[in-house]
């Protein structure tokens, strides 16, 4: 008798999509929306996907297609509007008003992971397809008009599946990336000299905005996630151990990076801490043959921009036309145009990414002029109509999605 693993059991669908991260939950709806139907694998479990901590402010244009995909109830219920962020430096700190730079645009705090909750119960109260926890996931045949799909669920049972395409929404660890052939894929990368310590704590926000604050002991943010959750990060060195941090440490160094006359940093019990290393990359091109790549899987961003969420939402937006016209059309030129028409947004997000990085950071080694130059720039920023209506229309974000993008059914 044949193992239970070993038992293949044949299927067909439009697109397969591996990963049940933002990109791939939001690309399935998009493309039912538009008559395609789809198969979700993850390799993890549902309550792993709607609990890891990930980005938490969604650009104008990322609300607007979730409002318009109908995923917008909770959000809009729940989602904390901000018209600006603060810029913290030399003692000070300065307000960059997003509503009147860039005519009245938007950023919402929503967790990453309220939105794959949203998307999630959405998929299932549907009744699509959407498996978690397979194991040895394959992609094959990608250079021919029917890939296939292979994965082992949960019970054990092989699948495979032929596919029209398949949608490569699995992270920068996932398969699919590897999938393109070497010879046809160019790299490229940069890693910072420093990490992210992040913690989520159990007390309310000190503050109505997003305080980015550049110190000499390094960079500092305080987020939110809701009235009373906070999110807040300091730079550390690449090589931290967590374990060099308690809570106790944590707060001294954030009361003292974040200090202000006049101004107060509320403390409270620590729900969960991270280090996260910061890196610049991109992986071009963003398809091979019926294999699309989405999200993490062709780009990633240090979060200081806050553009990797963002990111992944644009590229699906795209996506979800591309696949309808040749999936559902048999017409290749959204096909043929897919890269290099994400690779646009993406290139403009890594730039913005790193500039905000390297104006904020402290970075190890550096000269006073360094420093002096860092300290100028955030002045420009501060003091510059100009400069601050850059920053402003990069962060709510640019360039805006086609408006024909947006939910389209």
């Amino acid at each position: 008798m044949p193992n239970r693993a070993d038992i293949r059991l044949p299927q067909r669908t439009q697109v397969g999509i591996i990963g049940a991260g933002p990109a791939g939950l939001l690309l399935s709806h998009l493309l039912s929306r538009r008559g395609i139907e789809s198969i979700v694998v993850e390799i993890r479990s549902r309550a792993y996907c709607e609990a890891r901590q990930r980005a938490g402010v969604l650009e104008h244009g990322s609300v607007e297609l979730l409002r318009a995909a109908g995923f917008a109830d909770r959000l809009d219920r729940e989602g904390l509007e901000h018209g600006g962020i603060y810029l913290q430096f030399a003692g000070e700190r300065h307000h960059i008003d997003f509503r009147d730079l860039t005519d009245g645009k938007t950023v919402t705090v929503y967790a990453q992971t309220e939105v794959v909750k949203d998307l999630i119960a959405a998929r299932i109260a549907a009744g699509e397809p959407i498996e978690f926890e397979v194991s040895n996931t394959e992609a094959s045949a990608l250079d021919t008009d029917r890939p296939v799909l292979r994965y082992t669920s949960v019970d054990g049972t092989r699948h495979e599946v032929s596919c029209a395409a398949i949608a490569g929404c699995d992270g920068f660890h996932g398969i699919c990336r590897p999938a393109i052939p070497d010879r046809l894929c160019t790299v490229y990368e940069s890693t910072y000299p420093y990490s992210w310590l992040g913690i989520l704590a159990d007390v309310p926000p000190s503050t109505d905005e997003l305080i980015y604050c550049h110190h000499s002991n390094g960079f500092a943010l305080h987020s939110l996630r809701t009235p009373k959750i906070s999110r807040l990060y300091l730079q550390v060195p690449p090589d931290e151990d967590i374990a060099a941090w308690p809570d106790e440490r944590i707060w001294a160094e954030l009361q003292r990076r974040f200090a202000l006359p006049g101004w107060e940093l509320q403390e409270g019990p620590v729900l969960d801490k991270s280090i996260t290393p910061m890196r610049s990359f991109v992986s071009a091109p963003m398809r091979y043959g019926r294999l699309f790549l989405a999200g993490d899987a062709a780009h990633i961003v240090p979060p200081t921009g806050a553009k990797g969420l963002n990111l992944a939402l644009a590229d699906v937006a795209v996506l979800a036309d591309t696949l309808a016209s040749l999936v559902g059309g048999g017409r290749s030129e959204l096909a043929d145009a897919y890269s290099a028409t994400c690779l646009r947004r993406v290139w403009r997000a890594t730039h913005f990414s790193w500039w905000m990085t390297s104006m904020l950071h402290a970075t190890p080694g550096a000269s006073p002029m360094e420093g002096q130059l860092q300290l100028s720039q955030l002045r420009y920023v501060t003091t510059s109509r100009a400069a601050a209506t850059s920053l402003a229309e990069n962060y709510v974000g640019y360039p805006p999605l086609p408006v024909a993008a947006l939910g389209r059914g």
